[in-house]
């Protein structure tokens, strides 16, 4: 029997949907990867694995999806085209598939001065566009892009990401529809903290129906402190954190800037969920997932919906 991607179904039932991530290693040992997995089992419909996020060496993503499959978690893998050619990049779709693994993030990737080996090089083969295509192909036609037939086409349910708040801020809408167009299924987007621009992103992707052809899930990450805020806001390209939210948590003791954080993640997914257009959260609890059962918990959100 065909194994379908429980994300798929979720939203496909019309229910609100859950993902968050887990960031492998930077070693072999899989047991960082279990206890991770631990604190997301039962509060997601399928949970994200990075593919060498920061361009810093980790375990990889395939690797770890099939970790947190063994626990009985929707693994989603992420697929950067920084560090693959298209032949790569068929190779490690065809393999995944194989292995069961039915939810597939394209990616460019993030360029790799920013991480421990800037002296790499990156591939760059594809864009990230063109990854949504190629995947699209292979699993609706049953064929490689160079028309070659497929022993065996690939299944995946197809995302992509998106950040509402990259300049210029015009493009952003079109993007997403081009995404859309190439074959994602559904988009995460990035992290949220000014709610005021991404509803005027949400309206101008409304107008042109996009909400109605791909499923929107709006990407929050709770902030662990002030500095955390001010650090992301500074660091982080295409980072948009008004000062209100800064200043929000960075009113509170430092000892209570955790708590307000969370707080404020809540608040946030409570206002996401009655907006028009968005049929999930993408949680990204950064070194922090020990904290999803208390942050989905609390916005209402569990226990997550079974559907067979």
């Amino acid at each position: 029997m065909k194994v379908e991607s429980n994300l798929k179904r979720v939203l496909d039932a019309g229910h609100f949907s859950v993902t968050a991530e887990c960031g492998p290693p930077r070693g072999a040992d899989p047991d960082v990867v279990r206890k991770k997995a631990a604190y997301v089992k039962d509060n997601v419909d399928a949970c994200n694995v990075t593919d060498n996020q920061t361009s810093v060496v980790r375990m990889s993503s395939l690797a770890g999806c099939l970790l947190i499959k063994e626990l009985g978690i929707d693994p989603l893998i992420q697929m950067v085209v920084r560090d693959r050619n298209r032949i790569a990049l068929q190779s490690d779709l065809l393999g995944a598939s194989a292995l069961g693994v039915r939810n597939l993030l394209c990616l460019s990737g993030d360029h790799q001065k920013f991480g421990d080996d800037p002296q790499a090089k990156n591939v760059f083969d594809i864009d990230s566009m063109q990854l949504i295509h190629l995947a699209k192909t292979m699993r609706d036609e049953g064929v490689f892009p160079s028309g070659d037939k497929l022993q065996g086409a690939p299944d995946f349910y197809i995302g992509c990401a998106v950040n509402p708040f990259a300049d210029p801020f015009e493009i952003r809408v079109p993007r997403l529809k081009l995404k859309m167009e190439a074959g994602a299924d559904f988009v995460q987007t990035q992290c949220i903290y000014n709610m005021e621009k991404f509803k005027t992103y949400m309206e101008g992707a409304k107008q042109q129906g996009l909400h109605e052809k791909i499923k929107i899930l709006a990407g929050v990450t709770p902030l662990k402190s002030a500095g955390m805020a001010k650090f992301m806001r500074r660091m982080v390209a295409g980072m948009d954190i008004p000062d209100e939210v800064v200043n929000r948590i960075a009113d509170e003791p430092k000892e209570k800037q955790a708590a307000k954080g969370i707080e404020m993640c809540i608040e946030q997914i409570q206002e996401l969920k009655e907006m028009e257009g968005i049929a999930g959260i993408h949680v990204m609890a950064i070194e922090w997932e020990e904290k999803l059962n208390e942050i989905i918990g609390g916005a209402g959100l569990l226990p997550r919906p079974v559907i067979d």
